[in-house]
């Protein structure tokens, strides 16, 4: 039997625009299983995102349940939270969110920082995995669009993590980066047992993956 490792139960998000609220997540019920590698998609505005940032605890929902591998991640507090999230879960944002003043080699090391291990080993084996080793001493200013990626691929990986959420990875990159980033983050989760979730609107993407889920009015069907 697949062991579950992401459960969502009756979850709920909105926003408020002037006196209107807005549910952007419909009572979403959602079973990942480890290992899985799932691709959400969906139109502009459906709520990717939002359910992508309510999965690895960036957004916390109005109502319903998420757990991460049997653990209640609304449930802790915030410290116990934040380091949850710094050790079994990876995050993948679509600008890439690398610290400007920071070397390849130091954005990387900043997670295993936090956690108090020996981040400079760890980021420098995490960014040899991307392929970017030689890269290490460059500033994001120095890097390409592809390279800026990995970097943050590199970063969210460095603590070995269960989970790995990517929003839109491949969207600011041409199509020679956008295959060389999938293939680095499928190859990754495989080898390493990752349960994978990337937000795409590309279905011929999303193809790649063990299966596709569709957001839709703040609802989520199989594809």
């Amino acid at each position: 039997m697949n062991e579950t490792m992401i459960e969502t139960i009756n979850l709920h998000r909105s926003y408020k625009i002037g006196r209107k609220s807005i549910e952007v997540l419909h009572g979403i019920d959602l079973n990942i299983h480890r290992g899985e590698k799932v691709f959400l998609c969906g139109p502009s505005g459906a709520g990717k995102t939002t359910l992508l940032y309510t999965l690895a605890g960036l957004e916390h929902p109005e109502q319903g349940s998420v757990k991460i591998d049997g653990t209640d991640l609304y449930g802790m507090g915030r410290k116990e939270q934040a380091k949850f999230r710094n050790q079994r879960i990876g995050y993948v944002f679509q600008n890439y969110h690398l610290l400007p003043e920071l070397t390849a080699l130091e954005n990387v090391a900043v997670p295993g920082a936090i956690a108090g291990k020996d981040s400079t080993a760890l980021a420098l084996k995490a960014l040899e995995r991307v392929g970017l080793s030689n890269r290490m001493d460059h500033l994001p200013a120095e890097l390409s669009g592809g390279e800026q990626q990995r970097v943050a691929i590199a970063r969210a990986i460095v603590n070995e993590p269960k989970v790995l959420f990517a929003d839109e990875p491949t969207g600011n990159l041409d199509s020679a980066n956008s295959g060389e980033t999938m293939r680095i983050l499928l190859d990754l989760a495989t080898e390493h047992g990752v349960t994978l979730v990337v937000v795409t609107h590309d279905q011929n993407l999303a193809k790649v993956g063990d299966r596709t889920l569709i957001i839709k009015d703040g609802s989520i069907y199989s594809a």
